[in-house]
């Protein structure tokens, strides 16, 4: 009895150092990354649609101050901010209009991209409008282009991220699913499409996360913090459809901005 009273005491002690330590280490990680420059790219995801809070000289890009990048600037006072992310942006737009930021010195880079070159508002606007099977046909056609021609892109952005900020730790966020599956009362898609667009954003993150693990960039995976938020779930931290403001459909509230993709950032960075 005693030795088991050890060894459980034992075992404590180390968790809670283990815990202790890996607390320190994410720390000072964040540290690092706000000594230099940040940078956030990407799309709709990092620019905070759907978040509110728009700030009046982005435009049409609808970068949010309830945004991941915003919230983690402001948290960690990094010595440079650039926000370039912007709504409805393909790779091709962040190869020719958000790079600009990036140079040697800077420390932090993040970005959410691939889901407009796969067709994401077409999908959404099949599958909202039209058949099961129409919806499940065009996202099997977005799948095959997520295979076939998506990581060349990515390896372009990838690249052109690398040459620009040589030093920089690169933290490529993914996509959460859209629907708790099997959820009853929850009006709007049936549960055919709802899998066919959970099993897409699985699909395209995949995808993702391999091409940045190949360039020795760090995926952040959102669909555990999203899991239990998602639409259906009852405490949704996505817009479902909204005929009075279609652009923010199937993107993170603030809620979603905060609890889902700062703190996957947070760990990462």
């Amino acid at each position: 009895m005693r030795r088991s009273r050890l060894s459980v005491y034992v075992a404590s002690l180390l968790l809670a150092v283990g815990t202790a330590l890996t607390g320190a280490a994410s720390a000072q990680a964040a540290d690092t990354a706000a000594a230099g420059g940040y940078v956030a790219l990407g799309d709709s995801y990092s620019s905070g649609l759907g978040a509110g809070s728009y700030i009046a000289s982005s435009g049409d890009c609808s970068r949010s101050t309830r945004a991941y990048p915003y919230l983690w600037a402001a948290a960690n006072s990094p010595s440079s901010f650039d926000f370039t992310a912007c709504s409805g942006a393909r790779t091709g737009d962040v190869t020719a209009s958000q790079l600009g930021p990036l140079s040697a010195s800077t420390a932090l880079v993040s970005i959410t991209i691939g889901g407009n070159d796969a067709g994401f508002a077409d999908i959404m606007q099949t599958c909202v409008l039209q058949s099961d099977s129409a919806c499940v046909s065009r996202i099997n056609t977005a799948k095959a282009f997520v295979d076939s021609t998506l990581p060349g892109r990515l390896d372009t952005v990838y690249s052109a991220i690398r040459t620009k900020a040589p030093s920089a730790h690169v933290v490529v966020l993914g996509y959460p699913r859209f629907y708790k599956l099997g959820a009853s009362g929850c009006l709007g898609l049936s549960e055919t499409k709802r899998r066919a667009l959970n099993e897409a954003a699985d699909h395209i993150d995949a995808a993702t996360e391999k091409r940045a693990l190949d360039h020795g960039f760090t995926f952040g995976d959102v669909r555990p913090t999203f899991t239990g938020h998602e639409i259906c779930s009852g405490s949704s931290w996505m817009h479902a459809v909204s005929w009075l403001n279609i652009p923010e459909s199937y993107h993170p509230t603030a809620a979603g901005q905060s609890g889902g993709y700062l703190p996957v950032l947070n760990s990462a960075a």
